[in-house]
């Protein structure tokens, strides 16, 4: 996703970015006036209108003037950098070149002065208001000083000119003013739009990403069944097609068919159905892009294995619901009957059959308390709290730990790492759970018959540089057909066993972004692997590494 882009629009009075086009207009209309002074001093010998007293003057003015706006229209595009500099530049150029030409061309000083405020007002709609009222009052004052040198050269001549010229200067303030706040709400204006447009490209970018990853399969097909646009998930569910492949009648012929009915006679078959082998079944549904227009159609394919899952997952939450009030219910008659055990058990007027008898209740009483326990946990999803661990030597923290807590007999249970850290993000009571239930299965059925348990715990790096640890048993190992099963809840081989450990083990394991797999080892055995979460940065020197 792109990031945000933060608004653009300019500041009144700061010196705004003069756009590329009004630059050009800018330095194009000044080579068109220095070309009108140019042809205005070349003029035939047989015109007598202009007079010129100082043709060779007014010659070398033209020329000059030509050469410099053609110098500054060809280093436009180089000038966009510093837009403010090349535009005051440009109007001192054109200021003291127009009052040079009332001197050299007297009879057409009005001309000189409406062209001059078209630079002016030019000027302003490019430049903060300070420097378009210094150019205004400039041009102005120049005006009035060439009125006034003419009237003291020229004791007779009349007072006209000076009031036409401080007319001229009037209109260059009104028209610099106007022009300013005319380019501040253009610039304001195009600002706006660009930040308008970037927000709807934003935007567009952002739809097409959750169209792209929407798990609804996402087709657009038009009234020749060609297809226009597809998701991801539709382009899975058809079965990968290639790229040059958009008719829908060659891809999909039963999506074909039905899009045909629909069309037609309105009705849509709701029936599941297989668009390619090998991929989930969908029930396509329908929508016109506009109504009673049937130039482009709307396909949306819902996969039925989607929403299978969520039903499983509602109820298995359902269930979980369901099964904890009824473990509380039974746990209180479940502690009387199994303390009432006890107490039978100490009686010493009972037999070796009625001890039989009461060592039975209380086993049978432990069992069950197993199952409500686990279908407690089943109930009680608590929040990972995840912290960093060095999984080397967490390992050989938790073997220790669990062989204070349990009498392992003939049973072996051992910590396997490598000299260096292996660093993991976890919640460690979860850790500790997951491994906890993995190492008792182990044990308990990770043993070839007649010989005892060897269990292994590693904590190593993956081919891909994971942290992982593992639970390695050199039992029997577990069937192909079982082992597809073996982390469904209720699943289980054992007599006695509820189903729900292993279940358990991969939940606490996804909450921690980590995944629990059954590995099959080479020769005989199991491998439990937790593959957890490395930190976001790489940590040199490992600090405070929290333990079990």
């Amino acid at each position: 996703m792109s990031k945000p882009v933060p608004s653009k629009v300019a500041r009144a009075g700061a010196a705004p970015a003069v756009p590329r086009h009004e630059l050009f207009f800018f330095n194009y209309f000044r080579l068109g006036q220095a070309a009108v002074y140019t042809a205005l001093a070349f003029r035939p010998e047989h015109m007598v209108w202009p007079a010129l007293p100082e043709p060779l003057f007014a010659r070398l003015l033209g020329m000059a003037y030509l050469l410099a706006a053609l110098v500054m229209v060809a280093r436009t595009r180089q000038s966009q950098h510093r837009p403010v500099l090349v535009v005051c530049a440009g109007l001192v150029l054109d200021i003291v070149a127009a009052l040079f030409a009332l001197v050299l061309m007297h009879d057409v000083r009005m001309g000189i002065s409406m062209m001059l405020a078209v630079n002016i007002a030019t000027g302003a709609l490019l430049l903060p208001l300070r420097l378009s009222m210094f150019f205004a009052a400039l041009a102005t004052l120049g005006m009035l000083g060439h009125s006034f040198f003419d009237l003291t050269e020229t004791p007779g001549s009349s007072d006209r000119e000076l009031v036409e010229y401080g007319l001229f200067g009037a209109a260059y303030f009104a028209c610099a003013s106007l022009c300013y706040v005319l380019g501040r709400n253009i610039r304001a204006s195009e600002a706006l739009a660009e930040q308008r447009g970037l927000d709807l490209a934003n935007l567009s970018q952002v739809n097409e990403l959750i169209i792209r990853r929407m798990k609804t399969g996402v087709l657009l097909v038009d009234e020749s069944n060609r297809i226009h646009q597809l998701n991801e998930s539709a382009w899975m569910l058809m079965g990968n097609p290639s790229a040059d492949q958009r008719d829908l009648g060659t891809l999909a012929p039963e999506l074909s068919r039905r899009l045909y009915h629909w069309r037609t006679s309105g009705k849509l078959d709701e029936s599941a159905t297989m668009l390619a082998d090998g991929t989930p079944e969908v029930v396509p549904r329908f929508s016109r892009l506009a109504p009673n227009d049937d130039s482009h159609v709307l396909i949306f394919l819902d996969d039925t294995s989607l929403v299978s899952r969520r039903a499983e997952e509602l109820t298995l939450s359902s269930l979980g619901r369901l099964s904890a009030s009824i473990a509380h219910e039974i746990r209180n008659p479940l502690a009387a009957i199994r303390y009432s055990a006890q107490l039978l058990a100490e009686s010493t007027d009972m037999n070796d059959a009625d001890l039989r008898m009461v060592e039975i209740i209380n086993n049978h009483c432990s069992r069950l308390n197993e199952i409500i326990e686990n279908i407690l946990q089943l109930s009680r999803r608590e929040r990972s709290r995840p912290e960093t661990l060095d999984l080397s030597r967490w390992v050989h923290h938790f073997v220790t730990e669990y062989k204070q807590g349990n009498d392992l007999g003939a049973d072996v249970l051992r910590a396997v790492s490598g000299g260096e850290p292996v660093v993991a993000v976890a919640d460690p009571q979860h850790l500790q759970q997951v491994i906890w239930n993995l190492v008792q299965n182990a044990l308990r059925y990770g043993r070839l018959p007649g010989e005892p348990a060897r269990v292994m715990l590693v904590a190593r790096h993956s081919e891909a540089g994971v942290p992982i640890v593992e639970v390695i048993d050199r039992g029997p190992g577990i069937p192909p057909k079982v082992a597809a099963q073996i982390f469904e809840p209720f699943f289980t081989t054992h007599e006695y066993g509820t189903g729900l450990g292993l279940y358990l083990a991969r939940q606490m394991s996804e909450a921690n972004q980590a995944a629990l797999e059954y590995v099959r080892v080479a020769g005989g055995g199991s491998c439990f692997r937790v593959s957890l979460t490395p930190p976001a940065r790489s940590a040199t020197a490992l600090p405070a590494v929290a333990q079990a």
